[in-house]
């Protein structure tokens, strides 16, 4: 028995070894010893008894016994020498009784490397065995600014936590959104019970994921396990069959193969500019009418962002009453935005809203459980292909009310009231301040934050006696208050001087558009990839300021100059040389951010007095939009 599975090892280390070389690869085992670190680069840290992952082990750690094995493992050397001999006794030791010993190996950036043991391994790996038990010793690099090596640091972080080795990721921050995604808080120890379960998890995914084809996409097993789970719930995805494992995964492979993507979102900057009468595009033609939901997080009175979008629903009724129909649903909440949905989609609605970016997990499940819903979120630079997104480049008139506040702050002091600091804000934030700076360069404006805990915004405003402040975006129905748009203080009172304006009626219909002129269509080519996010602006009537009879004319005569310079795209708030509280962003007098740098800003303006807060420093409301699109500001 031995002998003759020697005999078929062999063919599979010859049929290996041949491949290699056409590929003009190394045909044998990989070295470690040919790629360690130079001596005093690295140091040794003892792991004990491991449970080897037979695919991680990548080669041998000396030279010796490199040319016995092909790169698979398989053996080489013919079949009538010793080490055929030995290696046919250990097999047949296997089948008979398995074999216990452990090997002796080095682990180097999570690959496992033979010290002792080489035969071993290659007969494990001919019957299959998922692993191996080994005495380890882990060769740690220093740190170093390379991508793999930072991986590698989070994986020894991770590690400390749940001693896991079998799951790997190509992108940074990955084993930490790991432990989140399976309930755990940052550096807390999993249970025994606990790393079995998710081993269990882990082994039935990644079965069905290979026979996929997985194999074929350039991520690793981990990285679409991690995007599975993110997306459909640890806890829920535990409780799977592997039938219903296996069809979830085949529902989601448009996201796994998006996950390949370097760049992977296709900003549409500008609607289409053809009008065409609403044609059956999306719908069949059995249906006489386009029947919308909206999906909002509050309700229209008590949310200034939901009551902009009410009026864009009432919008889109008016332009097409003959066409289309609408409801809504509101007080949506991230634990029963999936029923929200599904009541729209058993109600017939064949296009959906979701508007807040704290409902991108729910869309996209929806969206791959009912592929013939077109269904559409309300944030910016989300990575989806079962989605569309979209998102108004509300800097651009942000940009506009600094310079309003520049110009009618008598002390120099502004204050600018965020919310999230999310993908978005930040880019408003610092368009607001460059605003400011350009009508008046000693504008310094104070940042601050409504999502805060612990934070008396009036007190802080008090403190700094600022001249003009930047509130919420417009008004809410149910509250009496003029604390909105830009405001100058007269004693207990807000006089408003301008406000921005979200005309999401004209974003609306611009989309619907888009459907019928058979964009839409065309942008779901089969061989597209990429996610589509529709960003649009000030050029395409869907960002507005507006301006109070409190402004003086000249001030009025600035605001068209500079709405007509945005609108036409001659000018972009954040051109030329740019500066941050900790030092220049650019200093070409002629270039400008492009807007990928644009949307996920994590600086904020050298006039700006205040941080990016960590998100252990917001209110809980807070929570599922920063877990979604929250932006935190790098070290260092």
């Amino acid at each position: 028995m031995g002998r003759e599975d020697y005999s078929k090892a062999f063919k599979l280390g010859k049929k290996d070894y041949q491949a290699r070389m056409l590929k003009g690869e190394k045909p044998t085992l990989q070295v470690l010893d040919d790629i360690m670190p130079e001596k005093g680069a690295y140091y040794e840290l003892p792991l004990g008894l491991v449970q080897i992952p037979t695919d991680q082990i990548a080669g041998t750690k000396t030279i010796g016994r490199s040319s016995s094995f092909s790169g698979n493992f398989m053996p080489i050397l013919k079949e009538n020498t010793e080490f055929a001999s030995k290696w046919a006794t250990l097999s047949t030791s296997h089948v008979q009784e398995g074999i216990r010993d452990p090997i002796t190996a080095y682990e180097y950036m999570n690959k496992f490397y033979i010290l002792e043991g080489n035969k071993r391994v290659s007969v494990m790996k001919y019957f299959g065995a998922v692993s191996i038990p080994g005495n380890v010793i882990r060769i740690v690099p220093k740190r170093t600014e390379e991508k793999e090596n930072k991986i590698y640091y989070e994986f020894m972080d991770f590690y400390q936590s749940a001693p896991i080795n079998y799951i790997w990721f190509s992108q940074e921050g990955s084993f930490q959104k790991l432990q989140k995604a399976v309930g755990k808080e940052p550096g807390e120890v999993w249970t025994h019970e606990d790393l079995l379960n998710f081993s269990a998890l882990y082994t039935r995914f990644t079965a069905e994921y290979k026979a996929k084809g997985g194999d074929k996409l350039q991520i690793t097993p981990g990285d679409a396990f991690l995007a599975f789970i993110t997306l459909y719930g640890y806890e829920t995805t535990e409780t799977k069959t592997t039938n219903e494992l296996k069809e979830l995964i085949t529902k989601s492979w448009e996201e796994f193969k998006l996950l390949q993507e370097d760049q992977d979102i296709d900003l549409k900057m500008e609607p289409s500019q053809e009008k065409k009468p609403i044609l059956s595009i999306l719908l069949p033609l059995s249906l006489s009418k386009l029947k919308i939901a909206f999906i909002y997080e509050k309700t229209p009175g008590t949310s200034a962002w939901t009551y902009a979008h009410e009026l864009g629903r009432l919008y889109l009724e008016q332009t097409f009453p003959e066409e289309l129909q609408t409801v809504f649903y509101e007080n949506g909440t991230p634990d029963n935005v999936d029923a929200l949905i599904e009541d729209a989609i058993a109600d017939g609605c064949n296009l959906i809203f979701t508007t807040t970016p704290a409902f991108v997990q729910a869309s996209v499940k929806a969206a791959i459980a009912n592929p013939d819903v077109r269904i559409m979120n309300c944030s910016l630079n989300t990575s989806h292909r079962y989605i569309r997104t979209y998102y108004s480049r509300m800097h651009e008139a942000k940009f506009m009310m600094g310079a309003i506040a520049g110009a009618m702050a008598e002390n120099n002091r502004l204050t600018y009231i965020a919310d999230y600091p999310i993908y978005g804000s930040i880019a408003n934030i610092n368009a607001f301040a460059l605003g400011a700076k350009m009508i008046n360069p000693r504008a310094k404006v104070y940042l601050e934050w409504s999502t805060m805990k612990e934070v008396d915004i009036d007190e802080k405003i008090r403190e700094t006696q600022s001249s003009c402040i930047s509130g919420r975006d417009m008004v809410i129905p149910e509250e009496a208050s003029r604390f909105f748009g830009i405001y100058h203080m007269d004693g207990d009172y807000p006089r408003n001087l301008a406000m921005p304006l979200y005309h999401w009626g004209k974003f609306y219909e611009q989309l619907i558009r888009t459907i019928t002129d058979g964009t839409w269509k065309y942008d779901d080519a089969p061989s597209t990839t990429k996610a589509i996010n529709y960003w649009w602006g000030m050029s395409a009537g869907v960002i507005d300021v507006v301006c109070s009879n409190h402004l003086p004319i000249g001030t009025k005569r600035l605001v068209e100059l500079l709405k007509n310079a945005i609108s036409s795209e001659s000018f972009n708030p954040f051109s030329g040389i740019l500066y941050s509280q900790t030092g220049t962003v650019t200093d070409d007098p002629e270039g400008k951010l492009s807007p990928e740098e644009i949307m996920t800003m994590d600086w904020l303006a050298e006039n700006v007095i205040g941080s990016i807060p960590k998100k252990e420093e917001l209110k809980e409301q807070a929570v599922p939009v920063i877990d979604q699109q929250g932006v935190m500001k790098k070290e260092g």
